[in-house]
């Protein structure tokens, strides 16, 4: 097992490297000028002296190669360079806004799991049955509804119900709980459901995969109560696919909250990217992509880690 976690996190290097080049790269050709944008934005009239100043206040003036030096010589010290909108480091403006949008994705994350894998595995179960076909509807329903109108559901039910709307505004969980729960609760809701509908059909479908496998009728034909057969053999087997399944859906909530961030009146990353990108602060936006996909090759390295407790096969290839 050491071995293959060595070599799980030694491809980690050169993959977070290669992501890291790509991105400035990429970021590089988006259309527009950043600085015309800021300058201009009112329909100011702006001296093309004044850009230029500003454009080398920026750093924007070096040739293309003297910037992508610094960008990598600044990223082993968490420096991303400072945001061409505010002039704040990159760093500060994720930081700020990190807490919330993690919290949110943490905890729609705990709400999926704690919801799929029961649904999922008594769906399996009790196949063609209605408790199947229950969960089914359940499970086809939050792929259907989108977590944003959801939310707008939950406001409106909130309101009509108990005459209650949610605080606005972020408060961290370690100066006041209640008041951080119930503003994150509701977003991590709604979001969780569509989370956990992916997740419990997954887990339906595997589980009932792995329930036509040799040895599970082996072991039922032994006389082996079913409760033993689920938890010794069948549900680790399962669980594959739905670790990847829940590991890829919740790097993707670190940047995917946009919309539902909008609805609950929450700052957080999915907010930041998206005015970044309308300012086109490629600074901030380069930083932002990196973090996600840093996220992602985290969470598939965590994944990879889970398949080889699961499944000791793996730990061969």
């Amino acid at each position: 097992m050491l071995w293959y976690v060595i070599r799980r996190l030694v491809l980690v290097i050169p993959t977070l490297v290669g992501v890291a080049i790509a991105v400035f790269f990429l970021i590089r050709v988006m259309p527009g000028d950043v600085v015309v944008v800021k300058l201009r934005a009112d329909g100011a009239a702006v001296s093309e002296e004044t850009i230029q100043a500003e454009r080398k206040r920026l750093g924007l003036d070096k040739p293309l190669y003297e910037q992508f030096i610094d960008y990598m010589v600044g990223l082993p010290r968490l420096d991303l360079g400072k945001s061409l909108w505010t002039g704040e480091p990159v760093i500060k403006e994720i930081a700020l806004r990190m807490p919330v949008s993690f919290q949110i994705a943490i905890m729609a994350g705990v709400i999926a799991v704690l919801i799929a894998i029961p649904l999922g595995t008594i769906s399996a179960l009790y196949r063609d049955t209605w408790v199947d076909h229950t969960v089914r509807v359940v499970a086809v329903s939050g792929l259907a509804i989108p977590s944003f109108w959801l939310g707008m559901l939950t406001i409106l039910a909130l309101l009509s119900l108990f005459n209650w709307l949610p605080k606005i505004g972020y408060v961290p969980l370690w100066e006041d709980p209640i008041t951080n729960l119930s503003v994150t609760i509701w977003p991590a809701a709604s979001v969780g459901y569509r989370y956990a509908a992916v997740a419990t059909r997954m887990m339906r479908s595997s589980l009932l995969e792995v329930m036509r496998e040799d040895y599970i009728r082996t072991a039922r034909a032994k006389g082996v109560w079913t409760r033993l057969i689920m938890s010794r053999h069948a549900l680790r087997n399962a669980l594959l696919p739905v670790v990847t399944v829940i590991g890829l859906e919740f790097a993707f909530l670190i940047g995917g909250l946009v919309v539902t961030e909008q609805v609950f009146n929450i700052n957080g990353i999915g907010k930041l990217f998206v005015d970044a990108t309308a300012r086109g602060d490629f600074n901030l936006i380069q930083g932002l992509v990196l973090l996600i996909a840093t996220i992602f090759i985290f969470v598939n390295l965590l994944v990879d880690l889970l398949y080889g407790w699961l499944d000791p096969r793996i730990r061969l290839t």
